[in-house]
């Protein structure tokens, strides 16, 4: 599972209270088979406490010693390792592909702002210089989806830095950015944790909740029906709601890190939560049925006002094809779909 800052929290608050000095390291990009992506991060500090995670294992030895010198400088490094590199094969990063790794010291003043962005599940876009002048290396500029905005790479720069994060945060996806021939910020979106939304206690259910919590979902089940949505078949999901969806979805944000799965095969559960979910940033919206059933539902939606756009949003049949057959294998497959979409990797 990806380690990302709010995974980090916990032992930054520790460490903060311990006022040691943190250093923090991010991937800023990837190629061939790295085994981790943007946005992925490691915190250390000199007394050897290491959290998180840039590479599996393989190169965090020469990031940690890099840490150490960035802490004593109090400079920034942009690190390079390659499979063509000797230093590759010295960190053990034997198994192909490179990474970029940035390290910095954590500025604890800009972290305050910083942390109340990821405890309140908000939205936003960090803007760091990865490479430039020494006065402006490691600068930052927190641009939230609402809200103040916080930090300052120069006067300069910002109304340029300010734009192509809002675009940054309107795609979803973190990325290196050229500013000039000499300076480069790496914006690194910020999303809610994952949740998956589950609309039908049903068995298939059980087993989808069980994998997503898995793979480090917040999980909910939406049922009315007291005979599928309790608390004994589902004692470990994050929230259980026992309401209709149009009731249910008023209590639930959707965001761009929400998942939506449709498996009552009721269309008087089905039909008005696809109605909530179709048109709202939810990233993965799917639905249990065959393709005749899709049909019929498809048919009922139109008529009921939602567009062609919004309809062709829904993975329906629902899953990946790999021949499932047993509730916990049309789990896998739905999983696999599910974070297939959160990737942005095609399942066809």
């Amino acid at each position: 599972m990806e380690v990302v800052l709010r995974d980090l929290l916990s032992d930054l608050d520790h460490w903060r209270v311990e006022d040691q000095p943190i250093a923090i390291a991010t991937v800023i990009q990837t190629w061939g088979s790295s085994p981790r992506r943007a946005g992925a991060k490691m915190a250390l500090t000199p007394d050897g406490k290491i959290a998180g995670s840039v590479s599996g294992g393989c190169v965090e030895g020469a990031v940690y010693e890099t840490g150490l010198e960035v802490l004593k400088s109090d400079r920034p490094q942009l690190l390079h390792f390659g499979v063509a590199d000797e230093t590759a094969w010295e960190v053990g990063l034997a198994c192909g592909g490179s990474i970029d790794i940035f390290v910095k010291p954590l500025d604890k003043g800009f972290f305050n702002p910083l942390r109340s962005v990821l405890v309140e599940e908000s939205t936003a876009v960090l803007a760091t210089v990865v490479r430039g002048p020494d006065q402006l290396l490691g600068r930052e500029m927190l641009v939230p989806d609402s809200g103040m905005l916080t930090g300052s790479i120069s006067e300069e720069l910002n109304e340029q830095v300010l734009k192509l994060a809002r675009e940054t945060l309107a795609q979803g996806e973190s990325r290196r950015v050229m500013l000039s021939e000499e300076i480069e910020v790496f914006m690194e979106v910020i999303l809610p944790p994952p949740t998956l939304i589950a609309v039908g206690g049903v068995h298939i259910t059980i087993a989808l909740i069980a994998l997503a919590k898995t793979l480090g979902y917040q999980t909910v089940v939406v049922d009315p029906r007291s005979a599928f949505g309790n608390e004994n078949r589902f004692p470990n999901v994050d929230r259980l709601i026992p309401f209709w969806p149009d009731e249910a979805f008023d209590q639930i944000p959707i965001t761009r890190s929400t998942a939506i799965a449709m498996l009552t095969h009721d269309p008087k559960l089905d039909d008005p939560a696809l109605k909530i979910a179709l048109p709202s940033p939810a990233f993965y919206v799917g639905a249990l049925g065959s393709k005749n059933t899709q049909a019929k539902r498809r048919q009922r939606l139109l008529d009921d006002g939602l567009t062609k756009e919004q309809l062709n949003r829904l993975h329906g049949p629902i899953g990946i094809k790999i021949g499932a057959s047993t509730p916990e294998e049309i789990a896998l497959s739905i999983m696999a779909e599910v974070v297939a979409a959160r990737n942005n990797v095609g399942t066809d």
